[in-house]
C-alpha cells in the first residue's frame, strides 16, 4: 500500500503564518500539554502515596495504569512531536521545504489521535469520573479540550505542511488497534487499585461489565475504529491541499 504521495516543490513561500511564529506556538503548547500531564501524574501518584490499601497505594500498577490511558499516551506522542518539528523548522527558517516525510507522518498520527480524543471525551466520558483519582481540572482541560483544538489548527494553519499519501491513513489505525489489544489483556490481569478486585479498564466502554458483554466493548471499539480512520482521512486530505 502506498503510504506516501510524490514529494513536489515549492518556490514560493505561499503561508499565511510564518515559520518562526507557529514554531513559537508549537513550542508553547507542548509545554502547556506536558505540563499539564505531569501535574495530573503528581496529584494521582500523591493518592497513591497516602493511599492505606496495598492495592491502591502499589505505585508501579498506579504509573502503569495512568500511562495506559489513551488520552496520556496520545498527549506525550503530540507534545513530542510538537517538540520535534518545532525543532526542525527554527533550524531551518528561511526556506520553502516541508517536514521530513517521517515527521510529517508521526504528526498526522498524532493530530488524528488527539482530535478523536477530544471527540470522544466531549461526547461521551465529560461528566464522568475516570480511574486515575483525583482530577486537576485545568489539566484535564488542556489535555481533553486546548491540546486537541491545538492540533486540530496545526493541521489548518502551521507552514511548510507535506502533501501526504492516503495510505498514511491505514498507518493512523495501527498504534489504536495495538492500544486496544493490549488493554483489553492486561485489564484482568490487574487489581483495581480503588476497588481491590482483579480487572481495570481506564474507560467504562471498555468493561464489559457496563456495555453488555464483550459485544458491546467491540462495538465501541469499532465505532472509534471508524472516527480515527475518518479524522485520519480528513488529516490527510488536507495535507493533500495544503502540502508540497
Amino acid at each position: 500500500m502506498q503510504t506516501s504521495a510524490p514529494e513536489r516543490t515549492t518556490t514560493r513561500p505561499a503561508f499565511a503564518i510564518g515559520t518562526t511564529p507557529w514554531a513559537i506556538v508549537r513550542l508553547v503548547g507542548a509545554a502547556a500539554i506536558l505540563a499539564a500531564v505531569v501535574n495530573q501524574l503528581a496529584v494521582t501518584m500523591g493518592n497513591a502515596l497516602q493511599a492505606t490499601t496495598p492495592y491502591a497505594s502499589h505505585v508501579p500498577t498506579v504509573a502503569a495504569n495512568f500511562l495506559s490511558f489513551f488520552t496520556i499516551e496520545s498527549n506525550i506522542w503530540s507534545a513530542v512531536m510538537l517538540v520535534i518539528v518545532a525543532v526542525w523548522s527554527l533550524r531551518s527558517t528561511g526556506s520553502v521545504t516541508p517536514e521530513p516525510r517521517w515527521i510529517a507522518i508521526l504528526l498526522a498520527c498524532g493530530s488524528t489521535y488527539m482530535i478523536v480524543t477530544g471527540i470522544v471525551y466531549n461526547t461521551l466520558l465529560r461528566g464522568i469520573e475516570l480511574p486515575q483519582g483525583t482530577t486537576v481540572a485545568w489539566a484535564n482541560e488542556m489535555m481533553h479540550v486546548v491540546g486537541p483544538l491545538l492540533m486540530l489548527a496545526d493541521v489548518l494553519f502551521a507552514p511548510r505542511r507535506r502533501c501526504l499519501g492516503w495510505g498514511v491513513v491505514a498507518i493512523t489505525a495501527v498504534f489504536p488497534i495495538v492500544w486496544a489489544a493490549y488493554t483489553l489483556i492486561r485489564a484482568n490481569l490487574i487489581i483495581n487499585p480503588r476497588t481491590g478486585t482483579r480487572g481495570w479498564y481506564p474507560y467504562p466502554f471498555l468493561d464489559p461489565a457496563n456495555v453488555g458483554g464483550y459485544g458491546g466493548v467491540a462495538a465501541y471499539i469499532a465505532a472509534i475504529a471508524v472516527a480515527i480512520l475518518a479524522v485520519g482521512a480528513g488529516v490527510v486530505w488536507v495535507s493533500r491541499k495544503r502540502g508540497s
